[in-house]
């Protein structure tokens, strides 16, 4: 019998980290396929979704539960997300 090996184009997973481009802000937070929850330093909780393009780059999208949010695009080698009030964070998986 022959076997296929199957090409798994799942969504990375880990452990995610990210700082703030000015501040210096951490926001960490595993995540887990297309579901991420980050805290901040303070204590705030983002909770988000990861999705793939057609151009294999991942799309996030988080919001904390005062409406705020962030969002941005990621590739191998990290992810770059940017804030409301147009704040960079630049993030790499652990």
């Amino acid at each position: 019998m022959i076997f296929k090996r199957r090409r798994h184009h799942g969504l990375p997973g880990g452990f995610l980290r990210f700082e703030g481009s000015k501040d210096r802000r951490q926001v960490f937070g595993p995540a887990d396929g297309d579901f991420i929850h980050l805290r901040d330093e303070f204590g705030n909780e983002w909770r988000g979704v990861a999705e793939r393009q057609a151009d294999d780059t991942i799309r996030y999208r988080f919001r904390d539960s005062q409406g705020n949010y962030i969002s941005g695009i990621g590739d191998a080698t990290g992810v770059t997300l940017r804030d409301q009030k147009g704040k960079t964070w630049r993030g790499f998986f652990d």
